[in-house]
């Protein structure tokens, strides 16, 4: 990929977090916290979770709505959606709702997608930065799937292994359908 001049380079800038997309995103960092203090209730954790997936639609529409996209709103709003599933994904094994295998499975996306970002951060890669975060229709079934199997531990259903399963399996095709465009 062609090296890019400093005048089309994107700007990562630490103002962008000031902004009403940079906070709904960081928004997400307490509510992982809030969830691992209510995991033990089940509606209240369904909340935090409903809350925190209204913070990550909102920031995306505000700001596309308001002219506030960035390359630092894209980076930050793909880091918190990370800390909040691993957050999640820990409070649920610690709180045995998930044996460690289906932690780990189910964050499978999640984890090729860190991977992913930091062998484009080495490359030192802007613009593949800047296109890796960008979702799609694999990405969103994965969200939907994994949102699925959280519900489910939480409830403690019998039908959370399969669901941790089919999550994982979707997870780690999304995270190389990602691999393949940003690489």
């Amino acid at each position: 990929m062609a090296t890019l001049s400093p005048s089309t380079d994107p700007q990562y800038l630490l103002r962008d977090l000031l902004r009403v997309p940079g906070l709904l995103s960081l928004a997400r960092v307490p509510l992982m916290v809030l969830f691992a203090l209510v995991a033990h209730r089940p509606w209240w954790a369904f909340g935090v979770l409903a809350l925190a997936g209204l913070t990550d639609v909102l920031d995306g529409w505000w700001a596309r709505r308001f002219g506030q996209t960035s390359p630092m709103g894209a980076v930050v709003d793909g880091a918190t959606d990370k800390i909040f599933v691993l957050g999640v994904v820990i409070t649920l094994a610690v709180t045995h709702r998930l044996t460690p295998w289906e932690a780990v499975v189910l964050g499978a996306r999640d984890i090729g997608e860190a991977l992913l970002a930091a062998v484009v951060l080495l490359r030192r890669d802007a613009p593949a930065r800047h296109h890796e975060q960008r979702a799609d229709v694999f990405g969103k079934a994965t969200t939907v799937l994994q949102f699925a199997a959280v519900l489910l531990a939480l409830w403690r259903s019998p039908a959370t292994p399969w669901a941790v399963v089919l999550t994982g399996a979707l997870g780690a095709l999304t995270a190389a359908h990602y691999a393949r465009r940003s690489l």
